[in-house]
């Protein structure tokens, strides 16, 4: 039988800052939040025609019949919070972020699912403390019908969802806008040395071939710059989500916790290209260098070099290490074995399994020019490590491993291609191994996030948990926009799990699943958590969504013994999963 269908309006809301105010006053938070959902919540939703469809621990999920129900009804509840809130000092403030968007969803019971959803989840994450922020369908339904503002955010690249989503904020003209319903979201604190975010260069070329090689180019100076440990980098998947917006210097250093920001423009004609360049000081919004570059295609490395060492030298004089190991690295001799590369790339951050195809066959690609592109070889590994995640298990067959030993082996001090080989033999077991890639790719470039995010997976599986918490936390610091970062919280949670932190754990899966709801894993190791609270009611709920969104995948881990859990591990996974409710049977 056809699973139920119907088009929705779908309402996703959190608390911000749950986990602060938990932290701060557990029972006090609990009780507080009950009473605003029995309060004000609840009733607003049923006045409106809507139904909560299932609570998230801290937050809900809500569907409406018809959208200017829904944004009605998250208006009159940022209201009511706002009267809520007032009087109460700052960091005991409940505040919701709330997503809503229009589409088609499947229905069960207690939950609904599909692209909708997920839209609607993605909004939510993107809103600030007190805001509510709509995706373009709701927008464009409603605009002629409320009387609110609806500000234009730009276009997003959200996970699992193929093209962008315009985002719109949806102001309150009943709330002046010198008196805001909630205090704006803080900034991230500034590192203890000079801190940087490199944006997409422009495309001025007009030539949507060119979009690689500009994407191309940044990358490159963000590998070069991470590289000097006297630098705070920006991760390349927190810096590319500015992509196609026109941005404030001063917001992106506000959302990156940085100091500087480097913006630029690339134009090719012909066989020549010249690339623009400036570096701002982002609390100032002033620019402190600027430079053009002229050359032929040919010379492109030259560039990103040059571009680099000015940009290091206007940043501090003082920063003078890692300048032999960037000499040594090597770019591929063929432009064409860079350009596929950089498709490879874009393609393994759309987290589909048709994406995953096509980054294999342009890595694949980019070997096949260019045989000594270590590159190719580690982007190859990702690719169908990822394809075969999506079967089961990942990355434990040894061709994966062969990959990257050859990719470390053609550059040695490519950091990304240690970091490659590290996953990989930590996919096989092997944690002294994927240790050593680890501390080798941090001593090449401090600032990998992605070698940072190793070493706290390898310090997780090896029962060192407290300083693996410590690597993982400066992973998601380095890249706080990761469209993948859900795997960074994962980690998270399964670290406070194995430590027997269960309500942590719990929280820390909740998150995951905000972040990406597909993320099949995420509700195993909640179920397993739930279980161990005692909160079976729940734990049986999630355990059967473990099992019905990925059951291959569940059976794989829960009846086989991967290569990088301790048995002891794999006990204490199936010891929560059974009070949960499971059965081997």
């Amino acid at each position: 039988m056809p699973p139920v269908r119907r088009l929705a309006a779908i309402l996703a809301a959190d608390v911000a800052g749950y986990s602060r105010l938990m932290g701060a006053d557990e029972e006090g938070t609990h009780e507080r939040l009950k009473a605003h959902l029995g309060e004000l919540i609840e009733p607003k939703i049923a006045e409106h025609r809507g139904r909560i469809v299932k609570n998230t621990g801290d937050g809900f999920l809500a569907e409406f019949a018809s959208v200017v129900d829904a944004v009605r009804c998250a208006v009159e509840v940022q209201r009511g919070m706002a009267e809520c809130n007032a009087g109460t000092p700052a960091e005991r403030r409940i505040e919701f972020r709330i997503g809503i968007n229009l589409g088609d969803v499947i229905v069960e019971v207690h939950d609904i699912f599909g692209d909708g959803v997920n839209v609607a989840a993605r909004l939510e994450g993107l809103t600030e403390p007190g805001g509510i922020c709509i995706s373009r369908v709701v927008r464009d339904q409603v605009r002629d019908r409320l009387d609110y503002a609806f500000e234009d955010l730009g276009e997003h690249s959200v996970k699992n969802i193929t093209r962008p989503v315009r985002v719109y904020r949806v102001r309150d003209r009943a709330i002046p806008a010198e008196k805001p319903a909630s205090t704006p979201p803080q900034p991230l604190p500034l590192p203890d040395k000079p801190s940087i975010a490199v944006l997409l260069f422009q495309n001025m070329s007009g030539d949507p071939e060119q979009e690689y090689f500009a994407d191309g180019t940044v990358e490159e100076i963000i590998t070069s710059l991470s590289r000097y440990p006297s630098l705070f980098v920006i991760a390349r998947n927190s810096s590319f989500t500015y992509k196609g917006r026109a941005v404030d210097v001063k917001e992106v250093g506000r959302e990156l916790g940085v100091r500087y920001v480097l913006e630029g423009a690339v134009r090719s004609s012909g066989n020549r290209i010249r690339v623009t360049a400036q570096l701002a000081e982002a609390d100032a919004g002033k620019h402190i260098w600027a430079n053009r570059y002229d050359h032929d295609l040919a010379d492109i490395f030259a560039v990103q070099d040059e571009i680099t060492d000015a940009v290091t030298i206007a940043i501090t004089p003082a920063i003078a290490d890692a300048e032999q190991r960037r000499a040594l690295r090597k770019p591929p001799g063929s432009l064409d074995a860079w350009a596929a590369y950089q498709r490879g790339l874009w393609h393994l951050s759309k987290f589909s399994a048709d994406d995953d195809a096509l980054a294999g066959g342009f890595f694949q690609q980019a070997i096949d020019l260019d045989p000594n592109f270590a590159g190719g070889y580690a982007g190859l590994a990702f690719a169908q490590s990822k394809r075969s995640s999506r079967r089961g298990l990942p990355g434990m067959e040894s061709s994966k491993v062969g990959l990257a030993r050859r990719a470390v082996g053609l550059d040695g001090n490519d950091a990304e291609a240690r970091v490659c080989l590290g996953f990989m033999l930590l996919w096989q077991g092997d944690h002294n191994g994927a240790l050593a890639e680890a501390e080798a790719a941090l001593a090449l470039s401090p600032n990998l996030a992605s070698a940072h995010g190793l070493l706290g997976s390898v310090l997780t599986w090896s029962n060192q948990r407290e300083k693996a918490r410590v690597a993982l936390e400066t992973s998601i610091r380095l890249d706080p926009r990761n469209p993948n970062l859900a795997t960074r919280f994962l980690a998270v949670a399964m670290n406070f799990y194995l430590s027997g932190e269960y309500q942590a754990a719990i929280e820390a899966a909740r998150r995951t699943i905000r972040l990406y709801p597909d993320f099949e894993n995420t509700y195993r190791w909640l179920a397993a958590a739930l279980g161990q609270a005692g909160q079976i009611e729940e734990a049986r709920r999630v355990l059967d969504k473990a099992i019905a969104i990925a059951p291959a995948s569940f059976d794989a881990y829960v009846r086989k013994r991967v290569p990088w859990h301790r048995p002891e591990d794999d006990a204490h996974m199936l010891e929560g999963l059974r009070k949960a409710g499971w059965s081997e049977e």
